[in-house]
Order: structure tokens, then sequence, then C-alpha cells
């Protein structure tokens, strides 16, 4: 038998004077293979059309229905509401501007992610030859780039980050796994002091607490702690370089380091 679903649903417009940020509860029946995205456009279509809430895709790639679902962020349309309980508490993302109910602004925030750890592959190439043969690399590092290449950009890690809740100019696992990408690319010719300068402090890789939630909530099952591992650990020890032994420093850079073959 299917279950009758209570739905509550956070509300609230910033370009209305006259909104008041609220609760509303919504019920309906629940049936095989519904996703939250299913019973949110349900509520829109029967109950209330003026409900705001982000979807394009509807296959967990665009990363546009990202919430809060029962306190924990994820995409509405990877959610089936089989696996939760017949309440469901709804509320928008945290970190990012408010647009409306269930709608935040995550682009802003991503742009300018991406212009401070200056997202594109950095080179003295001053001209594109379209005649040359494209550049080749090994299938596995191709595969160890393209890992860190599936981010959809939803905003759940940074939404559970509790250092991103608490400094706005924090980067977050998302920008600084995006750095690990072009640390991997060997077409980028950035060196370590390069990186440093972008993200070695405390808005950086050492702003994050360790806390886990970022990679525990992350749709994609990207391995964010261990690249924030990875570029906190060669930062660290590229800024104690004329203090301990090259020796030292060369043995610990390689240490568990899924990056080790990359050249710098």
């Amino acid at each position: 038998m299917s279950r009758r679903l209570h739905i509550e649903v956070f509300r609230y417009n910033p370009l209305d004077p006259n909104s008041v940020p609220h609760m509303q509860s919504f019920f309906i029946d629940e049936y095989d293979s519904m996703t939250l995205f299913i019973a949110l456009n349900i509520i829109r279509d029967q109950h209330d059309a003026t409900l705001q809430f982000d979807f394009c895709c509807r296959a967990g790639i665009c990363g546009s229905c990202g919430m809060v679902i029962n306190g924990r962020p994820g995409l509405a349309c990877h959610t089936q509401t089989k696996d939760l309980p017949d309440h469901i508490v709804l509320h928008p993302l945290p970190v990012f501007k408010l647009i409306g109910d269930l709608s935040v602004d995550t682009g802003v925030w991503f742009r300018d992610a991406g212009k401070r750890i200056e997202a594109w592959v950095h080179n003295d190439d001053e001209h594109f030859d379209p005649t040359q043969e494209e550049a080749r690399m090994e299938n596995s590092l191709a595969n160890e780039i393209f890992e860190l290449d599936r981010c959809v950009e939803c905003g759940c890690c940074i939404s559970a980050c509790g250092t991103a809740r608490m400094r706005p100019d924090f980067l977050g696992a998302a920008a600084i796994a995006r750095v690990a990408r072009f640390y991997l690319d060997p077409r980028d010719e950035r060196n370590e002091e390069n990186y440093y300068e972008v993200i070695g402090n405390d808005q950086g890789v050492f702003g994050c607490m360790g806390l886990l939630a970022c990679e525990d909530v992350c749709p994609k099952h990207i391995p964010l702690q261990d690249q924030l591992g990875i570029m906190r650990r060669m930062l660290a020890l590229h800024s104690v370089k004329g203090i301990l032994p090259k020796s030292l420093i060369n043995k610990l850079s390689h240490k568990g380091c899924c990056h080790e073959n990359h050249q710098s």
C-alpha cells in the first residue's frame, strides 16, 4: 500500500516585501519509483503553482535541484521518496543566495570561485594551431583527470561544509578538487609556488576542518577529501622546502599520493 507523504517546504520570496519565511505542509500520495523531484512537481502542478525550485536534466547531471532534504544536502532527482520517512522536510541550500523557496543561485558562487582559482589550463602557447595533432596523454592519467571533472557544481558539498557556512571567503571542496584537476593535467605549466598563491591559505586547503561532510553528501561520489589532503600535503611540504632536507621532502611528497607521477 502506498504511503501518504507529508512534505514540509520552506517558503520565502525575498523580492516580495510582504513575504515572511515560513514552512508550508503538503500531502500527496506516494507511488513506486517516485523521486523527490516528481513529488515537488506534483505539488506545483496540483497544489501550489507558485512553489519555486530548480531543475533541468532530471538525471543528476545538471546539479540544479540541490536542496537540504531532512537536514542533509542532496539532489531531488537522485532521491527516491521510499528511502525517506513519510514526513519530509525541505530547505534551500545554505551559503548560496536565496532566489525563492528552494531555489538558490549557485552560479555566481561557482563563477567567482573559478576566477579565484584561475580554473583554466595555464601555458605559454599564444596561438592555437588547428592543423596540429591533439595533445595526447596516458589513459590512466586521463581517467584521473576525468574523475575530478565529474563535478556537476550542485553546491551540496559547499552547503554541508562547516567552514563555508562560517566563512564566505572559503573556497570549499569543489573548488579545491578543481585545482587538483589542473595540478594533474600535464598541459598546465603552473608550479607549486603558483598553486600555493591560489589555495595555500585559510581560504583554501588550510581552512578545512576535516569534517568529511563534503565527500559524504557528494552525489557523484568524488573523492573530495583525498584530493584536499593531497593538495594540502603538497603545499605544506612546499612551504618548508628551505627547512627540511630535500631527501625527506621527496619521500613525504610521494607517500600514498595518487599524484606521484605528476611532474609540476
